[in-house]
């Protein structure tokens, strides 16, 4: 049996490895946007549910269990192939000949696409974390923020969600660490992040090891830095949340 030779070169240097960063780059711009706008709709899940009122808690209960039992990659074709045909004519006709917001220039309808399915997903699972972290936080806290005269918006933002957030901030990263690692199923529409482009390096030079090692060695370093950004910002804003209470 002859011995194994593998080649890196062949997969980190010229083209390939100019396809791999264009593919970070991809996968940071996915998480980054989706996780924001997660992170959105999540604390409106978040108000409904702790609404009180049944005509509002309800239609976010359903779109919890909607969103957290039907797979991701469903949900991206639906939204791709489905979603898309829904919208008028010129509308969709504005969407596939390089939309601009003004002066702001958006991005491709399967890279939109892929950055609101992931957002509405992850947001499922982000408001029963921000739920559970509010189950940590004694009742009487909104109750008495409401008799100082704070709307029911208001004692949710400055006295429920900051001390929410702190329960549910580990939760919180392994749900944005997910939606990094999700991101690559938008490559089932066409969206050349990480593993798109590693399919491409692969069909390139065919060296299948090469690639699919660097790949999983960038997605583990980009884990990695995620994680531990994500918890010096959660010790860095705690902290001084701390040292204001005192």
């Amino acid at each position: 049996m002859s011995a194994l030779h593998l080649d890196w070169q062949a997969v980190l240097t010229g083209q390939p490895a100019h396809w791999l960063l264009s593919g970070l780059g991809m996968t940071l711009s996915l998480t980054l946007w989706g996780g924001l706008l997660a992170m959105v709709i999540a604390t409106l899940l978040l108000a409904l549910r702790l609404s009180g009122t049944r005509w509002l808690s309800l239609p976010a209960q359903i779109y919890v269990l909607a969103f957290r039992n039907t797979p991701l990659a469903v949900q991206l074709l639906a939204w791709y192939f489905g979603g898309l045909s829904c919208l008028p004519d010129n509308w969709r006709e504005w969407l596939n000949n390089e939309p601009h917001l003004g002066p702001l220039a958006l991005p491709t309808p399967e890279v939109l696409v892929g950055i609101w399915a992931l957002a509405l997903f992850s947001a499922a699972f982000l408001a029963e974390d921000l739920r559970a972290g509010v189950g940590g936080v004694p009742k009487g806290q909104l109750e008495a923020a409401r008799s100082q005269g704070f709307s029911y918006v208001q004692a949710l933002r400055y006295v429920v969600l900051p001390q929410a957030l702190r329960h549910a901030w580990q939760p919180l990263i392994g749900q944005w660490l997910n939606l990094m690692k999700n991101s690559s199923l938008t490559m089932s529409i066409a969206v050349a992040e990480l593993m798109y482009q590693t399919n491409q390096v692969e069909s390139f030079n065919l060296h299948s090891i090469e690639s699919y090692a660097v790949a999983s060695a960038i997605y583990l370093l980009l884990g990695v830095g995620m994680s531990l950004l994500l918890q010096t910002c959660g010790q860095r804003l705690f902290a001084e949340r701390t040292t204001h209470a005192r």
